[in-house]
């Protein structure tokens, strides 16, 4: 909790240094990013409280609520006049002056709801296996359909993660690998736009005002910032040359300003969390339990990866979010959200264990 913490007020810290040029530019007359990352932060708090404290969260049938829910929201997201397009995505639901973005419950309710599968029968019987593959390829489908390629990808790593710590059978779990791979440049190549980002990816020079602009950008900020960057509030490349530093891109920010060692704090806070969440997982009394801390943790750890991965030039642009740090309410929202969901299966074993 501690670390989840910081970690948004880091965020809050940088989307003010970051995203206020940005936000005066292109939203004046708004409110400043900064502001509205505050209130949903303070909003993100009072759903932990309440949530945290709710042991129905615990209980198998909210989560399948919740999944066929969040499947019924990725269908409405895709009817025009209900879904919202941002950046060539239908991936919002407008709710007043709200927005929600369905893709990120449903990482949750899969993995949840996959977590009390597993926990419950015999993971070698071959229609078993057959209803876990569709309840994670089912969401992953409709969320291609907006598209969202960085969802989907977490959402199936996320899951093969939870498989594994399963001990799922090793040469069920290769071809489930094999398939994704296959899949995986499938989608590549049937978008132009995915193709060009990997040869981006490659060399990102080749086209440093196209398809490789966000990654030479981002290098830009980071290369000459060295161990300590140039200081609170002294980016460059904030001013208008990495599109929206407060949202995908804001590492490069922290990198561009407190320099190495800034960036390896940051590091270490995440570290903090998955470690103190592998902790409470162990701890735990049921196998459901184990399964859903192990899940979510691993979910935010890898999503961080990949932010981070993405940032510093080791990964192809996925438009993947930095776990309590970029603006969004829906993202950070979300995320607190999973920290309630870890606490309150904490605090249910301390109850069993009693």
């Amino acid at each position: 909790m501690i670390s989840a913490f910081l970690l948004s007020l880091i965020g809050i810290v940088f989307i003010f240094s970051a995203g206020t040029y940005w936000s005066s530019i292109h939203y004046e007359g708004e409110l400043p990013f900064y502001i509205k990352q505050s209130m949903y932060l303070l909003l993100a708090i009072i759903v932990f409280i309440f949530v945290a404290n709710m042991p129905v969260f615990t209980r198998e049938k909210t989560w399948i609520t919740l999944y066929v829910l969040s499947l019924i929201l990725l269908v409405l997201v895709l009817i025009p006049g209900i879904g919202i397009v941002r950046n060539g995505s239908r991936s919002w639901i407008g709710l007043g002056p709200l927005t929600i973005q369905p893709a990120e419950l449903v990482k949750i309710t899969t993995l949840m709801y996959l977590s009390f599968l597993l926990s419950k029968v015999k993971n070698s019987e071959r229609v078993v296996q057959i209803k876990h593959f569709l309840i994670i390829i089912l969401p992953c489908a409709l969320i291609m359909l907006q598209p969202d390629f960085g969802s989907v990808f977490i959402l199936v790593v996320s899951a093969f993660i939870l498989l594994f710590i399963a001990r799922y059978p090793i040469k069920l779990y290769v071809g489930f690998i094999v398939l994704g791979v296959v899949g995986l440049i499938g989608l590549i190549a049937s978008a132009p736009y995915r193709l060009k980002r990997i040869e981006a990816f490659i060399n990102p020079w080749e086209d440093p005002l196209g398809s490789g602009f966000q990654a030479v950008q981002s290098l830009l900020a980071i290369g000459p910032a060295g161990i300590l960057g140039h200081g609170f509030q002294e980016s460059r490349q904030k001013f208008l040359y990495l599109p929206e530093p407060q949202n995908d891109f804001i590492f490069s920010i922290i990198l561009e300003e407190i320099g190495f060692l800034g960036g390896c704090f940051v590091l270490v806070l995440f570290g903090i969390f998955i470690y103190s969440g592998c902790g409470l997982a162990i701890q735990t009394v049921r196998s459901s339990d184990f399964y859903a801390i192990s899940a979510l943790v691993g979910m935010v750890g890898f999503q961080a990866a990949l932010n981070i991965g993405v940032v510093i030039g080791l990964i192809p642009v996925t438009g993947v979010t930095l776990p309590f740090i970029s603006y969004g309410g829906t993202s950070l929202m979300i995320i607190w959200f999973v920290v309630a969901i870890v606490v309150c299966f904490s605090n249910q074993s301390e109850v069993y264990n009693e």
